[in-house]
């Protein structure tokens, strides 16, 4: 049995998601930025500042934002019929948005409170890669996933080249 969004909840939800997938690239933006700024400060007080500012971003922003963008893109493919393993494209946005928004929570959120820490101890970032490697991959990975929304390559699966049953 298939749930199906109505027109007007569709509409509801995919504005959401498109908000909310926007606004996780514009934080990772953010958190790229101020981590560039960490990286290339030439004092320890600007270092300082821009790692904090990493964590207010890592801390209060950037996990609620992923976590919307991932329900909200669940409800829209099993509310609609791209369904979540009907299309390639579908499934590996799928997969790919699990997999950021796991490395966001154990592998992003907690290099910048190392940098934070390391920074508050020493004065001095203990190493630039902290900062700038995990916004540069998830901002690929986002593009990416923007693109094949856009694009929709690939075409079907398996499962979405059998026909489907009608409801009587």
């Amino acid at each position: 049995m298939e749930t199906k969004l109505t027109r007007g909840r569709r509409r509801g939800v995919l504005v959401v998601h498109v908000v909310a997938s926007g606004s996780w690239v514009g934080v990772t933006l953010g958190l790229l930025a101020l981590g560039i700024a960490a990286a290339g400060s030439g004092s320890a007080a600007g270092t300082e500042a821009a790692v904090r500012g990493m964590r207010v971003f890592a801390d209060w922003l950037l996990l609620p934002v992923a976590f919307l963008t991932l329900a909200s893109g669940l409800v829209l493919s099993l509310g609609t019929p791209w369904g979540l393993a009907r299309h390639r494209w579908v499934y590996v946005k799928f997969w790919l948005t699990l997999a950021t928004v796991t490395a966001t929570a154990l592998v992003l959120r907690p290099a910048v409170h190392a940098a934070v820490a390391g920074v508050t101890a020493e004065g001095a970032l203990p190493d630039r890669g902290d900062v700038l490697m995990g916004p540069v991959v998830s901002l690929s990975a986002y593009v990416f996933m923007t693109v094949i929304s856009v694009l929709k390559p690939w075409g079907p699966t398996r499962r979405g080249r059998r026909p489907r049953r009608r409801p009587a």
